[in-house]
């Protein structure tokens, strides 16, 4: 049956330009008649105009059936969720009929072969094979999901009314080209438009020694540029003018005008060559240096079907945390989201719809990019991207696809693209030889492995020859550090050694967005949340954004890795000003300094930065209190942009100033008593434990080692070794009370089942305020890291409702995270402290904190400690496994804490480098409560 043909399509025009023409066109877009069937053996009477279809649902297009109750929606990352067997599907072939009733307006001219006068349909979008009627006869068939179509509607348009019928299965041999890490959504999901525009155009529009070189490729006409005064260049023309080139800093768009056939198109052309020397990737001659993240086309409610204010909001959020890239993964999007691209600047690898990952786990055996019966689909697919494509500026490489193993295949998409469009350099991460690419590109390579990259010294091909060119490539991380759930950690260090190295070229974080599919139950469901017999769990929950598009702390930390300018302290005086773009100076920002004292501010002057940055001298440090004194230098945008108002801060350094002056010592005042021991208005049982704290039930504290796990503890294993320590199950065992000036308490914190323990000796004194001193001694090897080292303790509810503190804010901050996190007075209710991840897990961890208030209670540090306040407790949060599983009780769960084990990546890629592994030791935490 045709589900199962190679074939990648049949009756289909040529492909062509994606482009904005003034011919007639009418948007099938809206509500049609829809039927889904369980199989694909259904009659086929529905194409007839005729057909009785009032028994249908309605269903919008363009939609997914199964996010509208038809069917369910299903995840996998990897698994395919039908058996491998290519190019057989199963029987079970969900199957969607549509039919749409349109009139065709007085006076459109119908009857010429080609789609001229007539018209062209034109899908967007359809999953995964589409077979299309109009008036009842076939226009024809095709694959490639996320790629257009177009069918000459001419012969068969009729006037008044015209009824257009599809038939969209689920399976075909063309899912086996797309197992692509999301989730399975059949349907419409693109626009349909009737169109009698035939215009392709093919600019190729460079940037060289200053000035701008068209030349003008291929149309149906004659092409004018007004604002640069060219008028009437002739396909096959080329002209050198003088214009500003194009970069994903400076946008710059001239409007080209193109007449004939009957009609106008318009298209923006951007002047900008992109190339490769020495093994450094260049724009316009520079180097360039990509700061990106991976983009699937999503929305928690409509899918894939994503609204253009969608994707304009996703591009306004890059631009305003600094990302100055995207990679379409894995596959071309939606072309009104390359607009957005060309006008608000962002480079851009357009990425081929071709991904064959579930065959890595049958050891890539029929692969299609091996398979030569597959050949065909996989040139359709690279041909119809590049040609729908090719006149974007911001698309800088195209990308053959993406973990669809090697195979010769390959070599048939390199080569015809690289003769259709020799301006653009080729990408594909899935065959390490590099044998039909133009960049040496990786996924998860640890840092260790950029750096060697970096320095050319990465381990060497078996094949010289192919080894000895990969080193003169450019290099970059497709995807790396993956942003799901707390995370991702050492996006510093990444960023750092991008920057050091020449050769690398940047790299791409995985991925925007959470694919959470809004549901009435669970707020966002993941893969099993619909009974799927083979899914992949919380994989697709990966984001740097929730799925509502809420910016994660790790999309806030990634504002501050990638940010463009960056300050370094010479003492107090002098903050030199360093400018990182790469393609434009300094003009556009003001830049401000603030002298706070305790968070308050005291001081606030405008600094006057050359254009290309360099010295400033910086104010003094200012009157005021006497307290711990920090300086914040910022830059703003002096005025608005296309992408953010004026005052949008695009970065940020900070140095202190002075240090808090040492608080003097007390008179202390002795404990008393046997059954109940007291001091001042606080009290402890007879085994030591704190009972009352100013007049608050309290419980705890007591030493504490277990985190609610992350992701990437989960995932990266360090969860289970945890577990098998009985980390989340420790006993107390209290061995001695002393009573006297002071109030010693010795324990011993151990699981069942193990010889490893931590001694905890407990060391209060009365001041006024009650002190604590924990002195933490581990017993036994201890194999590797712990969660945490801390305490919990436990308030009333109701005692609190907002904290207020002096310390790292106003978001988490976790060893290897947190770079935005800067010194300052900060302030937020208990719900606000929570992130509220999709999949719950530790969160809201504040660091370096001098002093909180929480409620009528103040907690300081000697030195300074991490404080985390939550109305369920680790238990509780552990056991959650979507948001509303979470449910206040009654207390308040404080968390004070020494360390924490760090975040990594390893949920894909390296776990936390050394340097944030919490191990074993001893260690000291010295805390003082009073009243606020």
């Amino acid at each position: 049956m045709d589900l199962e043909t190679f074939t990648p399509g049949s009756g289909r025009l040529a492909p062509r330009a994606a482009l904005h023409s003034d011919a007639p066109a009418i948007s099938l877009n809206g509500t049609w008649r829809f039927r889904l069937s369980p199989t694909a053996d259904v009659p086929e009477d529905f194409t007839a105009p005729g057909y009785d279809d009032s028994g249908w649902d309605d269903l919008p297009v363009p939609s997914h059936w199964n996010l509208h109750g038809h069917g369910a929606p299903a995840y996998t990352n990897v698994s395919f969720p039908i058996p491998i067997d290519p190019p057989h599907v199963p029987g079970e072939n969900p199957t969607g009929d549509y039919r749409r009733a349109f009139d065709l307006p007085d006076g459109w001219q119908g009857g010429r072969q080609g789609g001229r006068q007539g018209g062209r349909l034109r899908f967007e979008g359809a999953e995964s094979f589409a077979r299309v009627w109009l008036n009842g006869h076939e226009l024809g068939f095709s694959t490639g999901s996320r790629l257009p179509v177009e069918y000459d509607a001419a012969p068969y348009l009729r006037p008044g009314r015209n009824v257009l019928a599809v038939r969209v299965h689920q399976w075909s041999a063309a899912t086996y080209l797309e197992d692509q890490d999301m989730w399975w959504l059949p349907g419409i999901f693109r626009d349909v438009t009737l169109t009698r525009s035939t215009a392709d155009v093919y600019v190729r529009a460079d940037y060289r020694d200053g000035r701008g070189v068209l030349a003008y490729l291929e149309g149906p006409g004659p092409l004018g540029i007004p604002e640069l005064g060219v008028t009437g260049l002739e396909p096959g023309g080329e002209i050198t003018v003088e214009a500003e080139p194009w970069t994903a800093e400076t946008p710059r768009l001239y409007e080209a005008v193109v007449t004939g056939d009957g009609e106008t198109v318009r298209l923006r052309i951007g002047f900008r060559t992109i190339s490769i020397e020495d093994g450094v990737l260049l724009a316009n001659g520079r180097p360039l240096l990509l700061k990106g993240v991976n983009r699937h086309e999503f929305h928690p409610e409509h899918g894939r079907a994503v609204p253009y204010e969608t994707m304009r909001e996703d591009v306004l959020l890059m631009k305003r945390h600094n990302v100055n890239a995207v990679r379409t993964s894995h596959y071309p999007p939606h072309p009104r989201f390359l607009d957005l691209c060309d006008e608000l600047g962002l480079w851009v690898i357009d990425e081929c719809d071709l991904e064959t990952h579930g065959f890595w786990e049958v050891g890539w055996r029929a692969n299609p990019t091996d398979d030569p019966r597959y050949a065909d689909a996989l040139l359709d697919r690279m041909r119809r991207m590049v040609e729908r494509d090719k006149n974007h500026p911001s698309v800088i490489m195209w990308s053959l696809g993406n973990e669809a193993g090697v195979g010769r295949n390959l070599a048939v998409m390199a080569d015809w693209a690289r003769e259709r469009d020799p301006s653009r350099p080729l990408h594909y991460e899935g065959d390490r030889s590099c044998a039909h690419t133009d960049v040496y590109s990786r996924m998860y390579a640890s840092h260790a492995e950029v750096e060697l990259i970096g320095r050319r010294e990465e381990d060497p091909l078996d094949d010289p020859a192919l080894d000895a060119r990969r080193r003169t490539l450019p290099f970059l991380q497709c995807e790396y550090a993956h942003a799901m759930g707390n995370g991702p950690g050492g996006l510093a260090e990444y960023q750092e050694l991008f920057e050091r190295y020449p050769r690398l070229a940047g790299g791409f974080i995985w991925e925007w967005i959470d694919h959470g599919i809004a549901h009435p139950v669970h707020e966002y469901a993941y893969g099993g949340d619909y009974g799927e017999p083979v899914h992949d769990s919380n994989f697709v929950i990966d984001g740097l954004v929730f799925p509502d598009r809420t910016p994660s702390p790790g999309l806030i930390d990634l504002k501050k890795v990638f940010e463009p300018v960056r300050f370094t302290f010479d003492g107090d005086d002098v903050v030199r000003v360093v400018n990182g773009y790469g393609f434009r100076d300094l003009s556009h920002l003001r830049f401000t300094a603030t002298v706070q004292v305790e968070g308050e501010t005291v001081a606030e002057h405008v600094l006057g930065v050359p254009a290309d940055g360099g010295e400033v001298a910086l104010p003094g440090a200012g009157g005021g209190p006497e307290g711990e004194r920090w300086l914040t230098v910022r830059a703003e945008l002096a005025g608005d942009q296309p992408w953010a108002p004026a005052g949008h801060e695009v970065a940020w350094g900070q140095t202190r100033l002075s240090a808090a002056a040492p608080t003097p010592a007390s008179r202390t005042t002795a404990f008393t008593g046997d059954g109940l021991i007291t001091a001042g208005d606080c009290a402890f049982d007879a085994s030591g434990r704190l009972v009352r704290l100013f007049g608050l039930e309290v419980e705890g504290p007591r030493l504490g080692l277990w985190r609610a796990p992350t992701d990437n503890d989960r995932y990266g294993g360090l969860e289970g070794r945890w577990r098998a320590l009985g980390l989340h199950r420790l006993t107390h065992r209290v061995d001695e009370v002393s009573v006297g000036d002071e109030l010693v308490v010795r324990t011993r914190v151990a699981a069942a089942a193990t010889d490893l323990g931590m001694r905890a000796t407990y060391r209060w004194t009365y001041d006024g305020g009650l002190r604590l001193a924990l002195e933490i001694e581990p017993e036994g090897e201890w194999p590797g890291p712990i969660p945490r080292l801390g305490v919990d303790m436990t308030l009333p509810g109701d005692a609190v409702d907002r904290v207020t503190w002096f310390g790292l804010g106003p978001g988490e901050t976790y060893p290897d995270t947190g770079m935005a996190a800067r010194v300052g007075r900060w302030s937020a209710t208990v719900e606000e402290l929570q992130t509220p991840y999709v999949y719950p897990q530790e969160n809201g961890h504040r660091a370096d904190v001098r002093w909180a208030v929480l409620g009528g209670i103040r907690v300081s540090g000697e030195p300074a400690f991490g404080l985390t306040a939550r109305r369920w407790s680790n238990t509780e949060l552990t056991a959650a496994r979507h948001r509303p599983d979470l449910v206040p009780g009654d207390r308040l769960h404080l968390h004070l804490d020494l360390a924490h084990q760090g975040i990594g990546t390893a949920t894909c890629g390296p776990g936390p480098l050394p340097a944030y592994d919490l191990l074993p030791h001893q260690a000291t935490l010295r805390l003082r409560f009073a009243t606020a």
